[in-house]
């Protein structure tokens, strides 16, 4: 009898084991490189893996896309609050953890896009996450639209808040007014959608989508996660380039690309920003960011509200790397963004080129591979900064023509 027990117990670490062989396989195991910046001179960094001691590297696939988390205001910040009130918050913002750092952050960022509030989390994921599914379960009824690429924290508060769902096609307004349009016009409506798509580069077209918005009765949840900071004249994003923030319902970003250092929100109209305060559970049982984070960002998100040589800067590096690649003959995306992904198509040979440039070449890029692009789609997501020069720009391209020989790939075409 214990012998037959025994031979239909399940062996846990064979299934799990097998989790992790199967990614091996599909060439998409995903490695963490031990690195790092070396503070005051970003891009330039130290690696530590597979190396007796630290070798010179520079950073190419960071998202603190203007180095503010570099910045000496930003730094001086941090270290003023670290001893001005210690290392933690001490609790949720209910129990000991509201400070009048976080107090101040939330005006500065409704400020920034033009909102009467606006509600920290403790990351963009957590924001997008815990907003869309307390907002779904709020609205009884609510079908949310959402894009086919949004993020995978989107999709994760969508699914999670058990509502009716439709995906439209990649920036298709025929096809969202389509699903708008096949819906009873009673239904609560929520438009989900990013503004800048980090994998692609490309933006969303958000007065048209305000347009069907208007015409159907649906609010919009607009993540401008990849914008913030980097779009408009004092970086409230793509919706503040476009003199279009006022028509959105829910503006949500982050803290810790552009802005350098942690965290997320949203920002929207005082009584959307109580709801959200008072049922998202995401909000409302995690410890507060810690106030010296904040201090850090509240520095940065106000130095770029008046400073825009960082976004200026950010900018000319990306078209300069962008046309370097193109005249190598290099498969660069080409779009309107920051954004500089170069194709590859393959999980193994992205994995491959890599490798190369780390080891030979001291670049430091990652590959993006399934499930944060689809399948066929693999690629190498370039993130030029205003600190990466033409020097280096240069470098980068001939290490690329160089691999591409080497591994006999495809050019563009």
């Amino acid at each position: 009898m214990t012998s037959a027990v025994q031979d239909t117990r399940v062996d846990y670490t064979r299934v799990f084991t097998q989790a992790i062989d199967r990614l091996h396989a599909e060439g998409r195991y995903r490695v963490f490189i031990d690195i790092l910046r070396n503070k005051g001179a970003f891009p330039n960094a130290r690696c530590f893996a597979g190396h007796n001691g630290p070798k010179p590297i520079t950073v190419w696939c960071s998202n603190d896309y203007l180095a503010m988390g570099q910045h000496p205001k930003v730094i001086a910040a941090m270290e003023e609050a670290l001893h001005d009130v210690g290392a933690g918050s001490g609790g949720t913002r209910n129990i000991g953890g509201n400070t009048h750092y976080h107090v101040d952050l939330e005006w500065e960022l409704a400020d920034l896009h033009g909102k009467e509030g606006a509600l920290l989390f403790t990351s963009g994921y957590v924001s997008n996450e815990a907003t869309l599914a307390t907002m779904a379960k709020i609205l009884p009824g609510c079908v949310i639209f959402s894009d086919e690429l949004n993020h995978a924290s989107m999709i994760a508060g969508i699914r999670n808040s058990g509502c009716e769902k439709r995906i439209f096609r990649h920036n298709d307004l025929a096809h969202l007014e389509e699903l708008l349009a096949a819906e009873d016009p009673g239904v609560p409506k929520l438009i989900a959608f990013e503004s800048v798509y980090s994998m692609e580069g490309d933006v969303a077209p958000i007065a048209a989508i305000c347009d069907l918005a208007d015409r159907y009765n649906a609010l919009t949840y607009c993540d401008e996660v990849h914008a913030v900071g980097m779009y408009g004249a004092r970086g409230g994003g793509i919706s503040e380039r476009d003199e279009v923030a006022h028509r959105l319902t829910i503006i949500e970003g982050t803290l810790g690309k552009a802005f350098g250092v942690m965290g997320g929100y949203i920002a929207a109209d005082r009584t959307i920003i109580d709801v959200i305060r008072s049922y998202a559970p995401g909000f409302i049982f995690t410890t507060s960011l810690s106030p010296v984070l904040v201090a850090g960002v509240l520095a940065s998100v106000r130095h770029l509200k008046s400073s825009t040589a960082e976004r200026e800067g950010q900018q000319a590096a990306a078209a300069t790397l962008k046309a370097m690649l193109a005249d190598a003959g290099l498969p660069v995306m080409i779009g309107e963004t920051h954004i500089v992904p170069v194709m590859v198509g393959d999980p193994v040979k992205a994995k491959k080129i890599s490798d190369v440039l780390l080891a030979e070449y001291g670049v430091y890029v990652q590959p993006i591979n399934y499930p944060t692009v689809p399948r066929g789609t693999e690629r190498l997501r370039f993130t030029p900064g205003p600190a990466h020069d033409e020097a280096m720009m240069r470098d980068l391209t001939q290490a690329l023509v160089e691999i591409w020989g080497r591994l006999e790939l495809r050019k563009a075409a």
